[in-house]
């Protein structure tokens, strides 16, 4: 088992953890509904320091990426982040991925923690035609992110020059001083809500957590654990790698085409990929809103007039809408929105229907 350099605080503001993925992490503090509703609200404060972290340096590293992945990187100006898949040449993903141009020939790769070793593996095993270099950094830093409404005001009670805080999202300014801790800041997170995620030397992490929550306390800020980061994620309609991505599912079926650029030279799954778009898709993830009572948990089945038309790759009950809502990978031909379906939840068939996602986009200020 596996612990982030946060763990000693785990106990302190009484988190209730879990195994996930071979890591030890709070599950939830005070309890998810709360701490959804928190984030959505005020601010939340989440280790997230599992995920895994790779630099990609080179003079060859922009059209190394370019062929790794999906979306196009050597466009990508210094201090700008982008989101892209990584495919297999068979179109199945391998990983989604956000990527951080340093500078011209440095980038650092934010990964999935679950796939960290396999990322790492599988982007070794195709530098042979590139002058690149990998090293796996995870263990080095801490990523904290602080999310919602209040994330922006509590960072300028901190911030040594707070007019370094004036980020657009997906973009980030490195050596930015926050309770005396140069951090890697940037505008991105995986809630839903505006947010900042911190990257920082792992020995200052507990420091700057103890900070943001003292500070934060005038904000309403709490600490939130994965139940609600899952729930922020989903009703936002945020993919979850090993739900809505994998091996077997291909960008384009989970909906991800703006972040495939065809136009580009080849990369890994364009062939696969171009294909499944010329012939058209024969499944694409959809979402569900249950009419009848039940939670339609993922890997249920759903039918569409009593024929299987797919299965649901993640389901929860929305705290933000109080519904009960569902992401599912259907067959293209199960019908519109508003269309009803079952869901098999344990031998049981629930009538939901077809409807729209992402289910919350956040008002902006």
């Amino acid at each position: 088992m596996q612990t982030t350099p946060l763990f000693p605080v785990y106990q302190k503001y009484q988190a209730k953890t879990i195994d996930f993925h071979g890591w030890i992490l709070p599950v939830q503090f005070a309890g998810i509904i709360q701490e959804h509703a928190t984030v959505r609200q005020q601010v939340g404060l989440f280790d997230v320091s599992h995920m895994g972290e790779l630099l990609i340096e080179g003079t060859d590293a922009a059209c190394y990426l370019d062929y790794m992945l999906t979306n196009r990187v050597s466009s990508l100006n210094p201090g700008f982040i982008c989101y892209s898949p990584m495919c297999y040449p068979n179109g199945g993903t391998v990983d989604d991925l956000l990527i951080y141009r340093l500078n011209g020939t440095k980038f650092l790769l934010v990964v999935n923690a679950s796939n960290t070793a396999k990322d790492l593996e599988w982007l070794c095993h195709n530098t042979a035609n590139f002058k690149v270099s990998i090293m796996d950094v995870s263990a080095a830093m801490v990523q904290l992110a602080l999310q919602g409404p209040n994330a922006l005001p509590l960072l300028q009670q901190i911030a040594s020059e707070p007019e370094q805080l004036q980020l657009k999202h997906y973009q980030f300014r490195d050596r930015v001083v926050l309770s005396g801790i140069p951090v890697l800041l940037s505008r991105t997170g995986y809630t839903g809500e505006a947010g900042f995620e911190m990257y920082l030397p792992a020995e200052s992490g507990v420091s700057l957590w103890e900070n943001l929550m003292e500070t934060g306390a005038s904000c309403g800020i709490q600490p939130i654990g994965l139940g609600a980061r899952d729930t922020l994620r989903f009703e936002a309609g945020l993919p979850l790698y090993g739900h809505e991505l994998g091996p077997d599912i291909t960008p384009l079926e989970a909906g991800l085409q703006r972040f495939v650029d065809f136009g580009k030279d080849p990369f890994l799954g364009k062939e696969a990929l171009l294909q499944q778009l010329t012939q058209g898709l024969s499944r694409r993830l959809t979402g569900l809103e249950m009419i009848e009572r039940g939670i339609a948990r993922s890997g249920c089945r759903v039918l569409r007039t009593n024929q299987d038309a797919g299965y649901v790759t993640s389901g929860n009950y929305s705290p933000s809408l109080r519904k009960n809502l569902a992401l599912a990978l259907l067959d293209i031909n199960a019908g519109k929105t508003g269309n009803e379906v079952q869901v098999d939840i344990r031998g049981k068939l629930v009538a939901a229907k077809i409807t729209d996602y992402p289910f919350y986009k956040r008002r902006k200020s």
